[in-house]
């Protein structure tokens, strides 16, 4: 194993039946303090390796695969791969790790099941981070996002499957080769052909298209009712989170600290050090 992580995974419930919930955790497991990061709607727990591993020398990090991604089991009834599913198995996976209080970092699909966990009276969340996601999910990136998700495509090999993840995800800003390898590596399976195909659920697209209408979705409400201290990232190109919804978000809710990344859109991959750096000291300050 992985001197740098221990991988685990917990059981939860819906409605249609039991499934595992995979994660990887790093740091500490004594630690008392717990920081969570989650992932983005296609992607995996192991996005956040570079984050992790530099902030476990301060929490115990726990980095989920959502169900339906990575290491995490199937949902039996594709309708269930929703938010309030989500939420419901992250509150037993702090269950599992015995968490009193949480730091959340989440990206995108991750900032949404953070935002409304941080809405609920009670809640464990004392810092949220928000990275590229907001209460307004705009037309036109989602629709940019139903173009390739739940399309199951294969590779004949691993570096097709490199070009393919380059490809539909430019926006997330300049990488090397070997990040672009580190990004492909945990969201695709190799078959026993030899060939690849994408490590997650095609079915999690189902209700994503039935959600859409043509119409930005609005989550005001789950925002406005955030008490504990928050930082919102944006790309500065992101067509998912606009300039104008981060500029209504600064003064509402919350009333975040904002920061936007130059050269990126949706989403910033918290790789590098400078991305890292403003999650760093965050979470950290007093």
């Amino acid at each position: 194993m992985n001197a740098e992580f221990r991988q685990r995974q917990v059981q939860c419930i819906t409605p249609s039946g039991l499934h595992q919930l995979a994660y990887t955790e790093w740091g500490d497991p004594a630690n008392r303090r717990l920081l969570v990061c989650v992932h983005g709607l296609s992607r995996c727990g192991r996005d956040f390796d570079s984050l992790a591993r530099v902030m476990s020398s301060h929490y115990r990090v726990v980095c989920p695969d959502v169900p339906g991604r990575g290491l995490s089991g199937w949902l039996k009834n594709p309708m269930e791969y929703q938010v309030q599913t989500y939420v419901a198995d992250m509150v037993t996976l702090l269950a599992r790790v015995d968490a009193d209080s949480v730091h959340w970092v989440g990206t995108s699909m991750g900032g949404l099941i953070g935002m409304t966990l941080a809405s609920l009276p009670e809640t464990p969340l004392q810092k949220l981070v928000l990275n590229d996601v907001g209460p307004v999910l705009t037309a036109t990136s989602l629709a940019r996002i139903g173009e390739y998700l739940g399309v199951a495509p294969q590779f004949p090999d691993f570096a097709a499957a490199v070009q393919y993840i380059r490809t539909i995800a430019a926006t997330f800003g300049a990488h090397s080769d070997a990040q672009w390898s580190t990004l492909t590596e945990h969201v695709t399976r190799r078959q026993p052909d030899g060939s690849f195909h994408m490590h997650y659920d095609p079915a999690i697209a189902v209700p994503f298209n039935a959600a859409k209408s043509g119409k930005d979705i609005q989550l005001w409400p789950s925002y406005d009712a955030i008490r504990c201290p928050t930082l919102v990232i944006r790309g500065a190109l992101s067509d998912l989170l606009t300039r104008e919804t981060l500029a209504e978000m600064a003064g509402r809710g919350p009333r975040p600290k904002t920061v936007e990344i130059s050269g990126v859109g949706h989403a910033p991959t918290l790789i590098h050090a400078d991305q890292i750096a403003i999650v760093r000291d965050f979470l950290l300050a007093d």
